[in-house]
């Protein structure tokens, strides 16, 4: 028994913090749910650190493999005769470090606290029932560790899903047979090069948060952020397993009780490319007090993966799918807000989940092409568009136009990220052109060409006193804007596109389009990083 518990012991994960105690029941209000970090014996203490180095080590060494490789080839150490006292030394190192885990394992077996926790993990994985999971999350550890909470067979045909769900794909060129054929093989060298790059670091370059050297410095700052969730806010941490097998990390915070009339709804928040949900854009609805489901990118946090385009999607329908099969949300309940990159999935949803209830993009972009551009050489064109057309085509602009419902944009009014000169120049702002292809989607005849050179003059004001100002010059009516919409909607096919302003003057033509952009885009005079407070989080807005 003794042994067995040692083995345990020894495979088991590494545990950084006790929320509270299994034995204590929820408190009630804030005070008294403060956790306390685990505390390891000695020996525990100082073999976890030898452990963690070596990882580091080996992370360091794993990235820099190929340069590495390179130098010592040169130096002509990749030989027989070097390879064989290396290997040496290499099977010496860890049958030390085998030694250093062992040894670790024992630390925590004379640890009563790691000694509870793992009695609980064991019990919750023969019996995963609603107790044993409540005690298992007074306890932050190792994501690899937990328990499955949902998967995506709950729900759905394995047999239909095999190759994930459905994403918008680039129109393919017609040509002929033959063309075809010789086509292929005369651009066989740009699809190998370009597989090589976005597997590579244009994966890493698109998505830093992936990096695991970055997610090692940033872990006790997420280690804060997950405390704080839990237990202030009494988060519960949940795993869900995607129809691709990504296990992918997530935290709930239920406001249904005590969070007014705002916690009858759920926000889905999606973060950016650098963004965890322990320390990003979930605030911002929780401050209001709305029901919050934050989730990790896959190979972000606990979640496992690669954060590619088909997985990011994947990740986004499991998420959606425990929402209502799990948490009990209904879909008109569900508003999906999104931070930079993640506009991705957000508008994603938002197509394929069109009864959701609305959808806010902040710091969003239209197209991924226009900015990766912007940070290539340009002798590499060709290479890029082929790169991020097969490989990272987040086209967020041409999923939002499939979406009928309410839509807001907030533009950072001084964002150096999203811009393709920089961030003095406000009209490179790629949330300009996403708000433009919406607009001239939804209401054609409205955004000819005067309407679109109206709302760029709009959308050239840096502060709200330049926006006021091209608004009142042109002597926008509210009310009549309204009205004209609301006769429309009510005599014809509410659907878009509509074709309202068809028969309009000019000015009312311009009046509609100044009228439309400021409804549809919030300005937020602040960088690209800046959290967004709650009071520029407004629900999008509703005819």
């Amino acid at each position: 028994m003794a042994v067995w518990m040692w083995l345990r012991c020894l495979f088991g994960p590494n545990l950084q913090r006790v929320h509270r105690s299994p034995e204590q029941s929820r408190p009630e209000g804030r005070t008294g749910r403060r956790g306390w970090p685990y505390q390891p014996m000695s020996l525990e203490k100082h073999t976890d650190s030898i452990l963690g180095w070596a990882s580091a080590l080996w992370s360091l060494s794993y990235y820099s493999s190929p340069l590495l490789l390179c130098y010592l080839y040169r130096k002509g150490y990749i030989c027989s005769s070097k390879l064989v006292p290396v290997s040496q030394y290499v099977g010496t190192v860890l049958v030390c470090l085998l030694g250093v885990a062992c040894l670790r394992g024992w630390g925590r077996w004379k640890n009563s606290e790691y000694l509870q926790f793992i009695s609980v993990l064991e019990e919750t994985r023969k019996n995963h029932t609603p107790i044993n999971k409540k005690k298992l999350r007074c306890y932050d550890f190792n994501f690899s560790y937990w328990p499955m909470d949902f998967s995506w067979t709950e729900v759905s045909n394995p047999k239909l899903s095999k190759a994930g769900v459905s994403l918008l794909k680039p129109d393919p060129r017609l040509r002929g047979a033959t063309d075809g054929v010789l086509n292929s093989v005369r651009t066989l060298p740009c699809h190998v090069i370009s597989f090589l790059i976005a597997h590579s670091f244009g994966r890493r370059m698109l998505y830093p948060g992936s990096v695991g050297l970055l997610q090692k410095a940033m872990r006790p700052m997420l280690q804060q952020g997950q405390a704080r969730l839990v237990e202030e806010f009494d988060g519960q941490r949940n795993k869900l397993v995607a129809c691709d097998g990504n296990e992918i990390d997530t935290m709930f915070v239920d406001q249904r009780r005590d969070g007014g009339q705002n916690g009858q709804t759920l926000v889905i928040c999606c973060e950016g490319n650098a963004g965890f949900y322990e320390v990003g854009c979930m605030n911002t609805p929780l401050e209001g007090g709305y029901s919050v489901l934050g989730w990790n990118h896959p190979g972000f946090g606990g979640s496992t993966g690669v954060p590619f385009p088909q997985n990011e999607a994947n990740a986004m329908d499991v998420v959606i799918q425990f929402a209502v099969h799990k948490l009990g949300f209904q879909l008109s309940d569900i508003i999906v807000y999104a931070w930079s990159i993640g506009g991705f999935t957000a508008s994603w949803a938002a197509m394929s989940y069109p009864e959701i209830q609305s959808l806010v993009l902040d710091a969003s972009f239209d197209d991924l092409l226009p900015l990766a551009l912007k940070v290539m050489p340009d002798s590499w064109r060709p290479l890029v568009q082929h790169t991020v057309r097969q490989y990272m085509n987040l086209n967020n602009a041409e999923q939002l136009c499939k979406y009928q419902g309410p839509v807001l944009l907030i533009r950072r009014t001084k964002d150096e990220i999203i811009t393709t000169t920089g961030p003095e120049d406000i009209m490179s702002n790629r949330g300009n052109d996403l708000l433009l292809k919406l607009l001239q989607f939804r209401y054609p005849k409205v955004m000819t060409d005067e309407g679109i050179r109206v709302v760029r003059q709009w959308l050239g004001a840096s502060n709200h006193i330049e926006e006021a100002s091209v608004y009142s010059n042109y002597e926008v009516d509210d009310d009549w804007c309204v009205s004209v919409l609301q006769s429309y909607q009510t005599d014809r096919d509410v659907s878009f596109p509509w074709s309202v302003g068809e028969d309009m003057t000019l000015e009312g033509r311009r009046q509609l389009a100044l009228f439309l952009a400021r409804k549809y885009m919030r300005n937020f005079e602040t960088t690209h990083c800046t959290p967004l407070p709650f009071s520029e989080f407004h629900t999008p807005w509703r005819l």
